[in-house]
């Protein structure tokens, strides 16, 4: 039984019905609160004939495990496109043949490793929050799978993949200046929405595998299975057990447990910092006073003398001083060891929109006067 305070799944299937077809006010109140639906309002034991009765409303279709082997030629390892911490991926294609009135496209399947570090919560907080969040720069949950303990995500295709592959990869042509400050304003994008939602998300794993791109390089946030409903009301943080990607935590989130949405505007510095510099934030080949990227870099990032020394060479200078130097200054921000300077994703957002097809002389002074924390 699901306590009181649980919604009824049947008030589930409204509200995420009502988010399709935008019923009135006095239908809403007569089933229950209107607006997005929270992973809190959710009885994590529930049966799954439940929340697949609970979602035939939604924009979210409902697969067999046979439709998808068919899909992705029985998850073949030709089909194979990636691997995380949730489990396989593998890319597929689906059609109205599938589904009435379901685009023909090709999909990327995440299928939950049984023995893998995430489970059931984390596939069920992907369904409830991009099962009601959209946006351009949020990727697209297709539908999903429950057969026994099977447990799959049906997704749009990206067809470069993540940031990660696209920034790191050896052998492969460095990512443009223009190319890395889009991808930056549209991952920006992405979380100031989560952010200034009516009911506040925090994305809690912001990282460069977590950004995926398209075949123009949009960028898209993927993988909600730590994202955690916001403070409403007076609260000022959530309290809850330390996870996320070593070296993107906020460091006063590893301290005290404590998250807020300036935690992730700490991991978004920290993606902005790999951006510039092309290093990943932890790497143990590297030197040993360069092995943790922001230890190293975060403090040069405030002098412009000698900031051009971890810009990542394979631009091979092709970048505009005044704007790399602007960027600097908004990831030195960030970075702030405590949360209170770090500045909300949507004033990151119009930073970086004055920035796309920045172009300057590159010859010439020009004056850069980092603002310490101190002085905040």
């Amino acid at each position: 039984m699901m306590s009181s305070k649980k919604i009824k799944w049947k008030s589930i299937v409204f509200i995420l019905s009502c988010y399709k077809s935008k019923c009135t006010l006095e239908e809403s109140e007569k089933q229950g609160s209107l607006g997005r639906l929270c992973l809190s309002d959710i009885s994590i034991s529930s049966s799954i004939e439940d929340l697949s009765i609970s979602l035939v409303g939604s924009r979210l279709y409902t697969f067999s495990l046979e439709e998808l082997r068919e899909a992705t030629h029985n998850f073949s390892w030709s089909n194979h496109i990636g691997e995380g911490g949730f489990g396989p991926v593998h890319k597929g294609f689906v059609d109205d043949r599938l589904r009435p009135g379901l685009k023909a496209q090709p999909v990327a399947v995440k299928q939950l490793d049984l023995d893998g570090l995430q489970g059931h919560r984390e596939w069920l907080a992907e369904i409830i929050f991009l099962g009601q969040l959209r946006h351009p720069h949020l990727v697209k949950l297709i539908g999903y799978c429950s057969e026994d303990e099977h447990r799959l995500l049906v997704y749009e295709y990206m067809a470069r993949g993540s940031l990660e592959n696209q920034l790191f990869r050896r052998y492969s042509v460095a990512l443009p200046w223009s190319t890395r400050m889009k991808i930056a304003l549209g991952a920006a994008k992405g979380l100031a929405f989560l952010h200034e939602a009516d009911k506040p998300v925090i994305y809690r794993d912001f990282k460069a595998s977590n950004i995926l791109l398209d075949s123009d390089y949009t960028a898209k946030l993927s993988d909600f299975g730590l994202a955690k409903d916001g403070p409403e009301g007076e609260d000022t943080h959530v309290t809850t057990r330390i996870m996320g990607t070593h070296g993107y935590t906020a460091p006063e989130y590893i301290m005290t447990g404590h998250l807020t949405t300036k935690s992730d505007v700490y991991s978004y510095g920290v993606v902005m910092l790999e951006l510039l510099t092309g290093k990943r934030v932890v790497d143990k080949t590297r030197s040993q006073g360069q092995r943790s990227l922001v230890e190293w870099a975060r403090p040069i990032l405030r002098d412009h003398r000698k900031l051009q020394r971890i810009i990542d060479p394979r631009l091979e200078g092709q970048f505009p001083t005044k704007g790399a130097m602007k960027v600097a200054a908004l990831t030195y921000k960030c970075l702030s060891h405590h949360p209170n300077p770090r500045p909300p994703m949507s004033d990151v957002v119009k930073i970086l929109e004055s920035l796309q097809d920045f172009d300057d002389d590159l010859i010439g002074p020009f004056v850069y006067v980092a603002v310490s924390e101190s002085d905040q």
